[in-house]
């Protein structure tokens, strides 16, 4: 008994020793924020009740810089993909926090064999909502729309309500997706909205690590665990390198209008139905000519939590994309309320993406876009207007 009294004190002491090696910072109040190294900045609450407190970055690609700012102090780490940091942060002089920074491990599924090369028959309406069936917990057979500016799995509440046989324990807990051949593991989140015809919406990280095709000329959507060889091949197809942000992901892309020009970073968002909405702060940080669009109509939105967005809609001489130039675009301007937790970032809805045949590389981090027989359609706002 005596020698398990001594060695459980000596785990005790060793466990103490290595807790007051971690960095300290101190707190007077439980306000803080966290950078990323991109410019991504989130508030947070520091909570001595939960041990390890703990904030996962974007996906990360390589190491990059995480600053920890407190009302009186802060501390930087360089963070590798699948690393985790962790310090305490003191509050009030009293309380010990033990918080904890890690960023994701990058998922590479281009060595299993056999190849998956998964086809799931895929739907597009009048409002250009993308849709597959699905089966939840193998029970709940869905129509979900394809949100690449969501994550895991979100189903509107009445569905939740009248329609959903399995029961889903909502936020915590991981069920079962299945999408064509293939399973996945996902937690489920309520929501009000969803694309229009849909009664839920899944988001790209199911195919983190993973190939993604959405192929609108033969109505397929496609899991790959490899790029398919010829399409890098094909000149036809051009290629955007992917920016994480937070959960999401971007693409760069130029606007011009009256000989201005301005290159950003868009959200790629196939759940929004529009063209694109442009943001007011980087279109007046970046000098862009707002006033010289023709305007087509101004509205009220609403977000997918139900927030109002006060929208002007405008004409956008050209928007590029890679190698290609979309002429006389009707974008939305952001003049109230950002739809994406008050972040500056211009987003691409699927007016414009349904207009390309699409690759996802999730492994190496590139969009693959090229023409299909949606590209010279004319745009939904250009019909209802009679232009």
């Amino acid at each position: 008994m005596k020698q398990l009294l001594i060695l459980a004190f000596s785990f005790l002491s060793i466990a103490s020793f290595a807790q007051k090696q971690l960095p300290i910072i101190k707190a007077n109040s439980k306000t803080a924020k966290i950078l990323e190294e991109d410019g991504l900045t989130k508030g947070w609450t520091i909570d001595p009740k939960t041990n390890p407190d703990v904030f996962t970055t974007s996906k990360l690609v390589k190491a990059k810089s995480v600053k920890f700012k407190t009302d009186i102090d802060s501390i930087i780490f360089k963070i590798k993909p699948g690393e985790k940091k962790d310090f305490i942060v003191l509050l009030n002089g009293k309380d010990s926090c033990l918080t904890r920074i890690t960023s994701p491990e990058i998922k590479n599924f281009s060595k299993i064999k056999p190849e998956i090369h998964d086809s799931i028959p895929l739907f597009i309406n009048s409002e250009s909502t993308i849709y597959v069936k699905s089966v939840l917990n193998k029970i709940d057979t869905l129509n979900l729309n394809f949100d690449s500016g969501t994550t895991e799995l979100v189903i509107t509440d009445e569905v939740l309500k009248n329609k959903v046989k399995s029961d889903p324990k909502l936020y915590n807990t991981y069920y079962n997706l299945s999408l064509g051949n293939s399973d996945y593991k996902t937690r489920v989140y309520p929501a009000q909205l969803t694309g229009v015809g849909t009664e839920g919406r899944f988001g790209w990280d199911l195919f983190d690590g993973k190939i993604l095709e959405l192929n609108y000329d033969k109505n397929v959507m496609v899991v790959h665990s490899v790029l398919p060889k010829y399409v890098s091949k094909d000149k036809s197809f051009t290629s955007l390198n992917i920016r994480y942000f937070a959960e999401l992901f971007l693409i760069e892309s130029t606007i011009e209008q009256s000989g201005i020009k301005n290159t950003d970073w868009f959200l790629f968002d196939t759940g929004y139905h529009r063209t694109a909405m442009l943001d007011n702060d980087l279109l007046k940080n970046g000098n862009f000519p707002t006033d010289k669009m023709e305007v087509i109509k101004k509205v009220i939105m609403r977000g997918a939590t139900g927030n109002e967005i006060p929208v002007v809609t405008a004409n956008l001489q050209t928007l590029k994309l890679g190698k290609y130039d979309l002429k006389d675009v009707p974008v939305q301007l952001i003049t109230g309320n950002k739809p994406l937790r008050g972040a500056n970032i211009h987003i691409l809805g699927n007016e414009v993406l349904k207009r390309f045949n699409t690759f996802f590389d999730f492994q190496n981090n590139v969009v693959y876009l090229k023409p299909n027989h949606f590209y010279n359609d004319t745009y939904v706002e250009q019909k209802k207007s009679g232009a």
